[in-house]
């Protein structure tokens, strides 16, 4: 009543999945994602004119990357303060990551940065 299966099955083998594309670790994830959040804030710090701050994050983001990062002069002549929350807010991500990848050198930058925005947006005379 049945014939017997003689192809092969649609169906694959989990471990014959794997071969089809390259895996990346836990770790390569998280320092892709890292360097994506220094570089947007690296972006936001060329264009509030902070070139040491700027270098910095510039490093960092060679380190992660193995190359240096890709910059312009694009302005988009946005208000300070929002550039300034703007930044804070991506530093404030990169943070994140950086703790849980364990990079030390990444949160620092990240805190300290976050720290530089919110004396940025604080008002005269508030310290």
């Amino acid at each position: 009543m049945y014939e017997p299966i003689r192809t092969k099955s649609v169906h694959r083998m989990q471990a014959d999945a794997q071969a089809d594309y390259p895996h990346r670790s836990r770790g390569e994830e998280l320092d892709i994602q890292l360097a994506g959040h220094l570089s947007a804030l690296l972006a936001v710090t060329d264009e509030l004119g902070l070139d040491e701050a700027a270098e910095r994050i510039a490093e960092q983001v060679a380190r992660l990357r193995g190359a240096p990062p890709a910059r312009h002069a694009g302005l988009s002549a946005a208000d300070t303060g929002i550039l300034h929350r703007r930044a804070h807010d991506i530093a404030g991500r990169a943070l994140v990551v950086a703790a849980s990848r364990a990079d030390t050198a990444a949160a620092i930058l990240a805190a300290e940065r976050m720290d530089a925005h919110t004396a940025a947006l604080a008002p005269a005379g508030a310290h």
